[in-house]
């Protein structure tokens, strides 16, 4: 079963996975139950991933994003060259028992000399 996304939740997730970097990378042997496996544990500490293909058919590619999202129940988001990018949200659950996350606060502008003189 592969989940559903709307355009707009599309959109925003490719927004959001765009800084991320591939965790997983898939070789030329294909999907075997350890990337699989590696790709499950990611998907339930990150919930959007990017998964590196070394292949160099796209149709293989192809085949191996819908394989993914049927076997684990994500959502294909992505296909950009050899870069597939996945989303499964968290459990409800989980997502309460994580702590906020802290954003620093920033520093005041340096103050130039110019600033000091008025």
């Amino acid at each position: 079963m592969i989940l559903e996304l709307t355009s707009a939740e599309r959109r925003e997730l490719r927004a959001r996975a765009h800084a991320l970097r591939p965790v997983v990378s898939v070789g030329d042997a294909g999907l075997s139950t350890a990337v699989l496996n590696e790709i499950h544990k990611n998907l339930g500490s990150h919930e959007l991933i990017k998964i590196r293909v070394y292949s160099g058919e796209h149709a293989l590619r192809d085949q191996l994003l819908r394989e993914i999202c049927a076997t684990l129940h994500a959502a294909p988001v992505q296909h950009i060259g050899k870069v597939l990018v996945v989303y499964r949200p968290l459990p409800e659950d989980e997502v309460k028992a994580r702590p906020a996350r802290v954003v620093p606060k920033r520093k005041p502008p340096r103050r130039t000399k110019r600033s000091l003189q008025r």
